[in-house]
Order: structure tokens, then sequence, then C-alpha cells
């Protein structure tokens, strides 16, 4: 790989790439259990699966997750400019960002249908998650919107998209680049039913980063629907019934099929895209010395 002016630009090796998820993992066990402590002593008086299984327990948790997220991202990074994240617009137009977040909407939809149809609602992280916001309201709702809908959003995109996959991406076919950060992006959410959705929802996130070349359309992606997430399962907590849920899976898989149909014309990211990040990434330490 060569720079413009006919260096040589030396490609980013991935253990450091897999070294940095393990690192974000003992990171967020370590805040995890630092939130966990803080919380308790604000409720002495809960039982801990009150507490825990609650609202403060799901932001605290989500509070220290994202932190770690992004304080992995920077460090792994060394502080990289936000265009060697791919953090800055890329091709995408105001088009491909209605269509990206209808997308990502429709599809979370249908998974969130399948779910149901298939018996497993009530399972896992998933239940707790919906337990802990159902009928928030007020203040603690826009706490939790801020919480699990924007930071959420913002950090695993920053971390996933815009650090693993980025450099991924410099090393691997984007395709692969695209299924490993996916397949990693689920293995952190830990429960098997969660990590399965995830990973599906990953593989969007993904395509959508490199069919634009930058990880902003994944953010807003991702805020979108944590955003609206949060506001329904605090109103009406999930949607139950064998037909409505036959009629919302297959409408959702519809409208997902027309997405990505309508996105494929969306003129993708130059393969020169990976090189552009890795020689933004040698300017800026450059700069940085």
């Amino acid at each position: 790989m060569t720079d413009t002016d006919g260096g040589l630009v030396e490609r980013p090796r991935l253990w450091p790439v897999f070294l940095s998820c393990a690192a974000a993992f003992v990171a967020i066990v370590a805040f995890s259990l630092l939130a966990a402590a803080t919380v308790r002593s604000l409720y002495p008086d809960l039982s801990d699966q009150t507490v825990f299984e609650g609202l403060p327990g799901l932001l605290a948790g989500t509070v220290a997750s994202s932190a770690a997220f992004v304080l992995t991202a920077l460090i792994a990074s060394g502080g990289a400019a936000p265009a060697a994240l791919r953090l800055l617009p890329g091709r995408e137009t105001g088009r491909t960002l209605l269509l990206a977040v209808i997308g990502m909407l429709s599809l979370g939809q249908a998974l969130d249908s399948l779910t149901v149809l298939a018996g497993l609602a009530q399972h896992g992280n998933m239940k707790i998650i919906r337990g802990a916001l159902y009928q928030v309201a007020g203040p603690d709702l826009l706490l939790a919107v801020l919480i699990v809908g924007l930071l959420a959003g913002t950090a695993e995109e920053i971390f996933f998209r815009g650090y693993v996959q980025t450099r991924l991406v410099q090393r691997l076919p984007r395709g692969a680049a695209v299924i490993v950060t996916s397949v990693c992006f689920g293995a952190f959410h830990l429960d098997w039913l969660h990590s399965l959705l995830a990973l599906v929802l990953g593989l969007y996130l993904g395509w959508i980063t490199e069919l634009t070349g930058s990880a902003l359309p994944a953010v807003l992606c991702h805020v979108v629907n944590n955003v609206l997430f949060t506001l329904v399962t605090s109103r009406w907590g999930g949607v139950d019934g064998l037909a409505i849920n036959v009629a919302l899976a297959a409408a959702g898989a519809l409208v997902f099929a027309g997405v990505v149909a309508g996105l494929r014309h969306t003129p993708s990211a130059p393969v020169e895209g990976a090189w552009f990040t890795s020689v933004a990434l040698r300017v800026w330490k450059r700069l940085r010395r």
C-alpha cells in the first residue's frame, strides 16, 4: 500500500484490534463494578434485584459500558483524528441517511416480532431492559433517552464501527471486516439472544458504514433506534399477540428489503477509503510528535 508520494503506508496489524476488544471487556467489568457499588450506596434499603434490574442499574451499567468503549477506542487509536475513526461525513446524502434509519427501524421491528413469535420475548437481558424502562416517565424518561439512546448508541459505534471495523478493513476484505466486527459486537451483549440480535443489526450497521465511508450514519441509526425503543418501551412495554407480530414481522421485512434495494443504488464508498484512513492516521501521529 502506498501513499500519494509513493511511500509505503504500513497497514495496522490485526492483533492490537482484538487486544483492544479484550481491554474493552475488562474495562466494562471494572467500570460496572464501580457503578454497581455506587448504585448500591445510593439505594441501601432496596433489594439487589430491585436496584440492579431496575432503571438505576440499567442507567449505571450503560454509563459504565459507554465510558469503557469510548476510553478504549481513544487509547487504542492513540487519540487518532476523527477522520482516522471515520467520524467525519462520508458519501452519504439526506436520502441515504433517511433510508438507512428506516432500514434500521424496520429490521429492528422484524427481529423484535420474530422474537415474540418464537416465544423468546421474556428471555434474558431484553426482558430485564424492558422491565426497567416500562412506565418510566418525566425526568427519569429523559435521562433514559439520553443514556440508553444517545450515549450508548454513540459510544458503541465509536468503538465498533469507528475503531474496530475501520482498522480491520485496512487488512481484510470489507465484507470480512464487517462480519468480524459484527461478531465482536454481538459477543459483547453476553446473553445469547441479545447477542444474536446485535449480530444481525451489526451486519447492517457495518454495511452502512462501508457504503458511505463514514461511521456517522451508523451512529445516527443506532441512536434513533435506541431512542425510539426507549420511548416505546416506556409507554407500552412490548407488543404481544400472534396476529399483530406476524403483520409487523412481514411489514418490517418488506420495508427492510426495499430499503436495501434503494441503498444499493447509492454510490458505495471508494476502495481507497481504507487507504485514506490509514494515511490520515499516519499524518495525525506525525503532527502529534
